[in-house]
């Protein structure tokens, strides 16, 4: 009776080292969670970045730094302009990101072979995330298009939805995945730098892998800020393929397909310069934007884990208090049945 009362009161939830979880749907839900944060609350820096690799740009819409960007769209085209598609990522980010993470968490153990983050090898980290990134754009690249349509300057539509109408009736369904093996060739190295990057810094900053703001903040953005600078001359292909730049297309007299298309219109347009347009707006948009998300999923992470630890020890608790008092009920009852001894 002794060992089974202290048992009960050795149960200990709190600490963050139990938390981690290989449960899909946690991942799955912060995952989500953080995706829709990052995507939204760094969309204006997005709509700079667009703008900024753009390669013939109007005279209006011609900018030398991110904060004048940001000032001349507000002023000369609306308070709204800089978040006009944001609805196009707030319906793909969700799902996208929810395969993203969930993927990654499961195929960097089943590589490495092991749970314990700090025992993974960079390797598994980088192929973890390549992997992943084949599920998240292939949801995000339709919703990419539209919005990146919606953000050019002048951009002819007024909702998402007529964006997406047009778009098909005019091009046909090849549209929405006209860039989509530019994108895996920009966003696998990215991913690949990226996680790994963030876990060197995690394994510098935060080796026990406890619940730290600080560390999942830094580690975030310089992840981001790092793999984004790499992968720019990728970004100004794919905003080439996905935005159709009309200046472009009536000087190349031809529509850009495909990446070595896109690389060469770049290189013919603006040289060599061309390929690092909005360099300073992608890394600056990439750095809070990681930093986001990996400090809003590793919180949603550690906050349901711990919510769903709690709930299992309260019913565990209140079946071991039932178990207990079936117990003293039993031995009342056997002490009441004994023989008295007769003198």
């Amino acid at each position: 009776m002794e060992e089974f009362l202290t048992s009960l009161m050795s149960n200990d939830v709190d600490e963050y080292e139990s938390l981690p979880t290989t449960s899909v749907t946690t991942h799955m839900m912060a995952g989500a969670m953080a995706g829709m944060m990052e995507h939204v609350l760094m969309y204006p820096l997005d709509s700079v970045k667009t703008r900024m690799q753009t390669l013939r740009p109007n005279p209006k819409a011609s900018y030398r730094s991110v904060p004048e960007a940001l000032y001349k769209m507000i002023r000369y085209e609306g308070v709204l302009r800089p978040i006009k598609g944001v609805s196009a990522i707030i319906c793909s980010a969700g799902p996208a990101h929810a395969l993203y993470f969930a993927s990654y968490e499961k195929m960097k153990e089943i590589i490495s072979g092991t749970k314990d983050s700090y025992k993974q090898t960079h390797f598994s980290h980088g192929l973890a995330g390549s992997i992943s990134t084949l599920f998240h754009d292939a949801c995000m690249n339709p919703a990419e298009v539209v919005k990146q349509r919606m953000q050019v300057y002048n951009s002819p539509y007024k909702s998402c939805m007529s964006c997406m109408a047009d778009i098909f009736q005019r091009e046909g369904l090849r549209a929405f995945y006209r860039s989509y093996f530019t994108t895996l060739m920009m966003n696998i190295p990215f991913q690949s730098i990226h996680f790994v990057t963030y876990e060197f810094m995690q394994n510098i900053t935060n080796r026990k892998r406890e619940y730290n703001p600080n560390a999942h903040v830094i580690s975030g953005g310089i992840a981001g800020g790092f793999a984004a600078a790499i992968t720019t001359p990728l970004d100004v292909c794919k905003t080439l393929i996905n935005t159709q730049e009309k200046t472009i297309l009536t000087h190349s007299k031809r529509s850009v397909t495909g990446l070595i298309s896109a690389a060469s219109v770049v290189y013919q347009c603006c040289g060599i310069r061309g390929y690092f347009n909005g360099l300073q707006a992608r890394v600056l948009y990439s750095m809070p934007a990681t930093a986001i998300s990996w400090s809003v999923y590793e919180f949603l992470k550690y906050f349901i884990n711990k919510k769903n630890c709690n709930s299992s020890s309260s019913s565990s608790n209140v079946t071991s208090n039932s178990a207990a008092s079936n117990s003293l009920s039993n031995l009342n009852i056997n002490l009441v049945k004994m023989p008295v001894g007769v003198k």
